[in-house]
């Protein structure tokens, strides 16, 4: 059995939208959990806080998510790191930081990999790294 490693976000009250766009990029399904779904919550915010959300993206990439409950003051974001395929790293990588803030250009790096680091909309830190081809 092989593990696997899936980043769980944390949001200040818009889950529901940065899971959605997650999607956009990613694709895949997408499940989202309000507290009201799971009686975890009283008030307002109960059918607007995301409780849990789970998307499965088309190549395997799994993101889970919530909205931080009033009262929690814990951090928003996290650091991703992707590895994989050029063409569809270079693919995610134009949606992930094209209204974002990027950190480190998308480049070829010292170690051979085209590498980048970027900060999406809401917060979240990725590193995309592409290893370099080996030499025949």
């Amino acid at each position: 059995m092989t593990a696997r490693v899936s980043p769980y976000l944390s949001f200040a009250g818009n889950a529901r939208e940065a899971m959605e766009f997650y999607q956009s990029v990613f694709g895949g399904n997408l499940e989202i959990n309000t507290f009201a779904d799971l009686h975890g919550a009283t008030g307002a915010s109960r059918d607007a806080l995301v409780a849990h959300a789970i998307l499965k993206g088309t190549t395997g990439i799994v993101l889970m998510g919530s909205d931080r409950t009033p009262g929690d003051d814990g951090t928003e974001g996290s650091s991703i790191a992707l590895g994989g395929d050029e063409a569809e790293l270079t693919a995610y990588w134009e949606q992930l930081s094209a209204n974002g803030a990027v950190t480190v250009v998308l480049a070829r790096s010292q170690w051979g990999a085209l590498y980048g680091r970027c900060t999406d909309p809401f917060g979240t830190d990725w590193l995309v790294n592409v290893t370099a081809p080996s030499s025949p």
